[in-house]
């Protein structure tokens, strides 16, 4: 499997990438404040407001955290295939909120609407893909209970297929064209399922801006046990991406402000183009890794814990493109992954200062958890240039009933490339995360875009 494709993605991101039309109703004590100008409002669909939410919970808090670290394996085992390919190498603000995958796996979501005239989405954001796709009506296969958030290309009047042959075919995995067909389709695989696609343009709108002409994938056939997701923004740096679809218009520059997964409401925002991006925010060096060049890597050089620096090799943190090695930040992961030495001396010394009477027990995938209540000691991430020094919501997650507390953050799975560091969502959320690629930084400052139902 060619995994070094801007059009393929794993069985575990496809879960996690399901999305919900504006069509689903929630309570009528939620509504959602109207979109205005460039702002598009946001919400969590873990919340009590959300159409995402199921009518009905089964799952205990402990088995979500467990549902989370699972599926957060299949995203890891997605980013370590990017990772490893030897693969060569503004003005809007859009608020954004996290959507969930089927067994509850939080992604970001926004706003979204396709064609002329338009027909309203929502699509997740992924900052390590470069795709960028919508079921089509008529899709052979494709759950049926949700058709409304099918998109219908013949109501569409500037919708177009791309011919057979046209240089922007050679572009994406597998492509071909049936007898009798016009127009490019092209395949998505991964183990036992495939989804096939034709490669179209359309406009889409993001806020109050439209984008002539975007092209994106059109899925039209489903097979074997993967469910399709319902729309797709990439935010990597691929010529497929949105960054490179939109560098005339926002200058390959973007900034999001994630919000916790507690958030009931749109409260986060997406920043697109550099216009009203901060202006003293402190940034570390963008790296580039030629072998996968949609993976946003950054220069850690060690972790705090207090104020005591832990002894970490520095082996544990260098970027190596020939073998993936590195720190990456990753909107599509719960929760940060350390590699094994690394994340042995945080939890050692987050175990020591935290005095608690109850013994330190585990939880799934979360090997250093409390009964009760604790008083974390302060985290800090340290990078080439700049120190990120994390509050409490970002390092602990707590049972509903507030009787577990658990450290938010694991070692790198061994099934997985485990030379391989990834900042995850919870790690990024409540902070301004700016993307600049013509100026290869990415910068970090605190905000808080986490809002209670209204």
């Amino acid at each position: 499997m060619a995994a070094s494709s801007p059009f393929l993605l794993p069985l575990g991101l496809l879960l996690l990438l399901i999305l919900l039309p504006f069509a689903l109703s929630a309570p009528s004590h939620c509504a959602t404040p109207p979109d205005h100008g460039s702002t598009i409002h946001i919400f969590h669909a873990s919340g009590p407001c959300s159409p995402f939410r199921p009518s009905v919970h089964s799952s205990s808090w402990e088995d979500t955290m467990m549902n989370f670290m699972t599926y957060d394996e299949s995203r890891l085992t997605y980013l370590a295939s990017l990772a490893t390919s030897h693969r060569p190498s503004g003005r809007s603000f859009v608020p954004i909120a996290p959507g969930r995958q089927l067994l509850q796996i939080p992604n970001y979501v926004v706003r979204a609407s396709l064609g002329t005239p338009a027909q309203p989405m929502l699509v997740a954001l992924d900052t390590s893909s470069d795709a960028a796709w919508f079921p089509c009506t008529a899709c052979a296969g494709c759950p049926s209970a949700s058709t409304s958030a099918f998109f219908d290309p013949s109501s569409s009047t500037t919708y177009r297929p791309f011919p057979c042959g046209s240089p922007q075919c050679a572009q994406v995995p597998s492509p071909s064209c049936p007898d009798g067909a016009a127009s490019c389709a092209f395949n998505l695989t991964y183990g036992g399922s495939s989804v096939q696609a034709g490669l179209a343009q359309d406009n889409l709108a993001l806020a109050s801006e439209v984008v002539q002409s975007y092209t994106f994938g059109c899925v039209q056939k489903m097979m074997g046990n993967s469910i399709p997701p319902q729309g797709l923004l990439g935010l990597g740096r691929g010529p497929l991406s949105f960054l490179s679809q939109t560098k005339d218009l926002y200058a390959s520059t973007f900034s999001y402000c994630l919000p916790s997964f507690k958030s009931l409401n749109f409260s986060g925002t997406l920043r697109l183009g550099p216009i009203g991006q901060p202006k003293k925010i402190k940034t570390t060096t963008l790296l580039s890794n030629a072998r996968r060049s949609s993976l946003y890597y950054v220069s850690m050089i060690g972790i705090r814990v207090g104020r005591r620096s832990l002894d970490i090799p520095p082996s544990a943190f260098a970027f190596d493109p020939a073998t993936g090695a590195g720190t990456i930040i990753d909107s599509g992961t719960m929760f940060t992954r350390l590699v094994a030495p690394a994340y042995a001396a945080l939890r050692d010394e987050f175990r020591r200062r935290v005095k608690v009477a109850g013994p330190v027990t585990s939880l799934g995938g979360f090997d250093t958890c409390y009964n009760g209540a604790i008083k974390p000691p302060a985290i800090t991430l340290m990078f080439m240039g700049i120190n990120v020094t994390l509050p409490p919501d970002n390092v602990l997650i707590h049972s509903t009933a507030g009787s577990i507390t658990c450290l938010a953050m694991a070692a790198a799975p061994d099934n997985v490339n485990s030379v391989l560091n990834v900042i995850a969502n919870v790690q990024q959320q409540n902070h301004r995360v700016l993307f600049d690629v013509p100026n290869s930084r990415v910068g970090f400052a605190r905000e808080s875009c986490t809002a209670a139902a209204t």
